[in-house]
């Protein structure tokens, strides 16, 4: 069981990330891959991955295991910036920091075998083996993650739309109370289910929230426990990741006023209900116009408790338009801020 110990600070600083972590998400789905778990969502993009990656990640399979630790160096706070950025964080790891944690991913390898020779060249912190690192990570991402960004991107945004409410309905506590169901808000402590039993004391620096779309079973936290506090947790799955292709029969039936008005309704969320008000139609016609605009790629649709929640997909919002809009903060919102940010459109394993 994972428990992690809030003050009153710590519930006051309680974050949502803004966007999906670019090199959480290329990480995880690296689990993904080699497992066999939830084939309906996972199971053509991984025949689609294995096609396009033909079997050349050997390095990436040394340093990230197919369960137990990997490296904190891996997925810097940076990732939520883009991967460029992720990459040079990555890349500027310092050597005593690197040394660490590749010790650490040695002496937790299954009967206690040594690092490989590619990991203890990454070791010494020379240029080349960096190289061939960030060069790994940024052929997986082009095969694994890029082509479902947009997918991806939508799922977290739905999720952070529903932590949004809950914020707006009860505050930090809601918030908390309204994590997916391995999680159990108990005042001060928040538990959840995980491999081994690790406690992990804030101590007033706060909590990131980040939303994975990869992430599976369980939630993911950070190695070191010096380092900023980061939970990685699943979002809601209705459906497997595609390769949204614009146009096509879905899109070509966006003709009319009414579609329109609903995908205009959506905004920054929306049930049903309220966007049957917002756009001065039936409950029936709301619900079915949210489903041709969702089979379209332009509206991810999440069940929270009785009601169901639509929001805008990066694409939806393109289509208004929303391309252009301002983005609001980057990297994280903040639970102290006035809750309207939330809704601001930005853009067992452990670490």
């Amino acid at each position: 069981m994972l428990r992690i110990h809030f003050t009153a600070s710590d519930v006051a600083g309680v974050r949502m990330a803004a966007r999906p972590d670019v090199l959480w998400e290329t990480i995880l789905s690296f689990h993904r891959l080699r497992d066999r778990r939830g084939p309906v969502v996972y199971g053509e993009w991984r025949s689609q991955t294995r096609t396009r990656l033909n079997g050349e990640t050997r390095l990436l399979a040394a340093l990230v295991p197919s369960r137990g630790y990997f490296p904190d160096f891996l997925t810097p706070p940076e990732g939520l910036q883009g991967l460029d950025e992720g990459l040079e964080a990555v890349r500027a790891t310092p050597r005593d920091r690197l040394r660490r944690e590749l010790a650490l991913l040695g002496a937790d390898r299954a009967g206690g075998r040594t690092v490989p020779h590619s990991l203890r060249a990454l070791a010494e912190g020379g240029a080349e083996p960096f190289g061939r690192l960030v060069g790994a990570l940024r052929s997986y991402h082009r095969a694994a993650i890029e082509p479902y960004w947009p997918q991806i991107r939508a799922r977290v945004e739905a999720d952070r739309a529903v932590r949004g409410r809950a914020l707006l309905d009860g505050g930090a506590d809601e918030l908390l109370a309204s994590l997916p169901p391995m999680f159990r808000w108990r005042a001060p402590v928040l538990e959840a289910d995980y491999p081994v039993a690790r406690d992990l004391h804030l101590d007033g620096r706060g909590l990131l929230l980040q939303p994975s779309y990869f992430c599976r079973g369980t939630p993911v936290v950070l190695r070191d426990p010096e380092l900023p506090p980061v939970l990685v947790y699943p979002t809601t799955h209705c459906e497997a990741p595609t390769v949204h292709a614009p146009g096509g029969s879905s899109l070509a039936k966006l003709v009319g006023n009414t579609r329109s008005a609903v995908l205009h309704a959506i905004g920054d969320g929306g049930t049903t209900s309220e966007l049957a008000r917002r756009a001065g139609v039936s409950l029936a016609s709301a619900s079915q116009h949210a489903g041709v605009l969702r089979e379209a790629g332009l509206v991810a649709t999440l069940r929270h408790g009785n009601a169901v929640l639509h929001t805008l997909t990066p694409l939806g919002a393109a289509l208004l338009g929303g391309g252009g809009r301002k983005r609001g903060v980057a990297g994280a919102v903040s639970a102290t801020a006035p809750a309207e940010r939330l809704y601001a459109r930005n853009g067992p394993v452990t670490s």
